[in-house]
């Protein structure tokens, strides 16, 4: 799983106005020739990225080349179970990448267009986020 090497805050602010608006960076796409596009906004855990790549990678059965276009830095927190309300803030617990809507997740080049295409669905099930197909051939 995606896990940062260094931060230089351990907890962070929530931050729910992070969700607003769409992309501004990385909404190209700029490695490959397939890419997966979020419409939707959301906080994506590493366990999710995670999960997306292992279906995309099993589908095209290691052929061709997956870029991930995100990485999770925002540590969330939780508290341990019945713990009383008070007493600060809980302790790291897993880490989050902020996406916003037109952003790419994934991409893809070195395989067919139709096996990008299932393997990309395959990815977008596994997310918490609505996804759409790119193709940079079209544009």
């Amino acid at each position: 799983m995606l896990v940062p090497r260094k931060q230089k805050h351990r907890k962070v602010f929530r931050g729910r106005s992070e969700l607003k608006g769409n992309a501004t960076r990385g909404t190209q796409v700029s490695f490959g020739t397939y890419g997966l596009k979020a419409i939707t906004a959301q906080e994506i855990t590493s366990r999710q990225i995670e999960a997306a790549r292992r279906a995309m990678t099993r589908y095209i059965k290691r052929g061709g080349k997956i870029w991930i276009r995100i990485f999770p830095h925002k540590p969330i927190t939780r508290k341990a179970s019945e713990v009383p309300m008070g007493s600060g803030k809980g302790a790291p617990d897993h880490f989050v990448a902020v996406v916003k809507p037109g952003r790419i997740l994934f991409e893809m080049e070195g395989v067919e267009e139709s096996v990008a295409r299932e393997a990309m669905r395959l990815a977008a099930h596994k997310l918490p986020v609505k996804c759409k197909f790119i193709n940079t051939q079209e544009l």
